[in-house]
């Protein structure tokens, strides 16, 4: 099912600002589940920016695939801002693009296994430049959850394109 015109609007708009600034995006993704990436690529010509898009879901899948640290992950979760950045960083990577977002947190029902509430997220845009890291609080069914993050993501990633320090 496509994406509702307004929803693509932000999605072309960032897809137009990478365009412009002839950088090449990536995602990476857990709580999102590659809803992140799919709405990028419902927009006509997006492959001319998006060099692909990631789901680490596991743990082991954003240690094996992302590089991350299966033990700290094991120990503190995934629900975190340095993973989110961690997971932004490591997207731009794996893709060789200049730019790189990432989500993770918890869609519900209920609290994760280390006590994150139900609607928490972090969101991630790592540029060549810098890393931004935002924390989000939603509250909804597990489906709004999810399409509010990515929502979120796309907007936090216009903002990071169109700040001075790109």
């Amino acid at each position: 099912m496509d994406a509702p015109r307004e929803k693509l609007a932000s999605a072309r708009a960032l897809l137009a600002t990478c365009e412009e600034r002839g950088m090449s995006l990536a995602t990476a993704e857990s709580l999102t589940g590659g809803m992140l990436v799919a709405r990028l690529v419902d927009v006509p010509g997006a492959s001319r920016v998006v060099q692909g898009g990631v789901c680490t879901y596991s743990f082991e899948a954003k240690a094996s695939v992302l590089g991350l640290d299966l033990a700290d992950l094991q120990a503190k979760g995934a629900v975190r801002a340095e993973v989110a950045s961690s997971m932004a960083r490591a997207a731009r990577r794996v893709y060789g693009a200049d730019v790189a977002l990432a989500t993770t947190g918890v869609a519900g029902p209920g609290n994760d296994d280390y006590g994150n509430p139900e609607g928490l997220a972090y969101i991630a845009v790592s540029t060549p430049s810098r890393d931004i890291v935002r924390e989000v609080r939603l509250t909804g069914a597990r489906p709004t959850i999810r399409a509010g993050v990515v929502d979120d993501a796309i907007a936090l990633g216009i903002e990071a394109l169109t700040s001075a320090n790109v």
